[in-house]
């Protein structure tokens, strides 16, 4: 009896191990930190020293190589990335999961540079995708004495196949981000055919005008190339506005400092007042801070050109161990159940999918007739 329990307990914690690992490889979007997690837990799983992933390319090389245990000084030292040959070709090749007492031993290890770190036991098993290898994950040097086992193979197999869906998974996110961002374009780019096309017609038809009375309505010619000169700087207003949304953020000086000059650039750009309260200790990683600045961005973009809003303002402040961050219109608001409306989507699901990719939370506040609150929470 003392034995089963043992068993079971042992049985409990590795599975318990092994879902913490999962959980902490989903929790990631980014092909690339995921491939850097799936490195980390294994080696922690299985109290190895040293941990890799290879994810193959089409002309025998690795696209992405992710190594755990190694510095960067000897991971320079090292040299470039391996080639699909010896171990890797083979491992690449086959079906099973390879298990070593001592990699130096096999026929098909060769070719390892001089500073490569030395390799005794070894384990490697193949993450795939139904008959498609997605890259391999091996290890080497347990640090608990007598090398890998057959109940190490099984967890690093187990492991390996919910690596698979998560790699997967943050393919396709990465690939509908791209999509998204296509589509943003495609919108902004007809935002400003529609707008600027719309004021250069009006601005073409006043000139011929003003034309055709210069010579016998002096006075009525007077106002309308005054209407001319509106209509010029409107469109050139149009024209500013579009390419200062297109213009990549410059965060060098931080969330707080870039949206305090961002909000600067559109209250002068705006009849709108446009201001923001900013708590400056705020300070989330650097493509956190990307992220919630192109939301802003977008949240901006929406109140001033599709509310009609008078006043809106950017708050950015904390709450419950969290960034908390709105954008407040007074302008004509919608319904959030027509936003999945093509003209009136407004590039909520775009901004949806940023603040998803960084693990953050967003909610749109809005009806008819009382402006729109889009709210950004992310964690600290």
């Amino acid at each position: 009896m003392e034995t089963g329990d043992g068993c079971g307990g042992e049985q409990g914690a590795t599975l318990h191990a092994v879902s913490s690992a999962v959980l902490a490889v989903t929790r990631h979007l980014s092909v690339h930190e995921v491939l850097q997690v799936i490195v980390r837990a294994a080696a922690q799983l299985l109290d190895a020293r040293y941990a890799a992933l290879g994810v193959p390319d089409d002309e025998g090389s690795f696209a992405e190589f992710v190594v755990e245990g190694v510095s960067d000084e000897e991971w320079e030292r090292i040299g470039p990335l391996p080639r699909q040959h010896g171990m890797l070709a083979a491992m690449l090749k086959g079906d099973t999961p390879k298990r070593l007492a001592d990699i130096r031993r096999e026929p098909e290890f060769e070719g390892w540079p001089v500073a490569h770190p030395v390799l005794k036991d070894f384990i490697g098993v193949p993450i795939r995708d139904a008959e498609d290898v997605l890259g391999i994950v091996f290890l080497a040097n347990k640090r608990t004495p007598g090398g890998f086992t057959k109940d190490d193979e099984d967890v690093l197999t187990l492991f390996a196949a919910h690596a698979a869906i998560a790699v997967t998974n943050a393919r396709l996110y990465e690939h509908n981000r791209e999509l998204t961002v296509v589509a943003e374009r495609n919108r902004m780019a007809r935002e400003l055919h529609d707008a600027v096309a719309q004021k250069l017609f009006s601005l073409r038809l006043t000139a011929r005008t003003a034309s055709a009375l210069a010579e016998r309505d002096p006075a009525r010619t007077v106002r309308e190339l005054e209407q001319v000169e509106r209509l010029a700087a409107e469109a050139l207003a149009e024209l500013r506005a579009v390419i200062f949304e297109l213009r990549p953020a410059d965060l060098a000086d931080g969330l707080v400092s870039s949206l305090r000059k961002h909000v600067e650039v559109l209250d002068r750009a705006h009849e709108a007042e446009v201001r923001i309260a900013a708590d400056e200790a705020v300070v989330l990683p650097e493509e956190h801070e990307a992220v919630a600045f192109r939301i802003t961005q977008e949240a901006l973009y929406n109140a001033l050109r599709h509310a009609k809003a008078r006043t809106v303002e950017v708050r950015l402040g904390t709450s419950d161990g969290q960034a908390v961050l709105e954008v407040a219109d007074d302008g004509t608001g919608f319904d959030p159940a027509d936003a999945a409306e093509p003209q009136n989507g407004l590039g909520l699901a775009s901004m949806r999918d940023r603040a998803y990719s960084i693990g953050g939370d967003l909610t749109i506040d809005a009806a008819p007739g009382r402006g729109t609150t889009v709210r950004l929470e992310v964690p600290l």
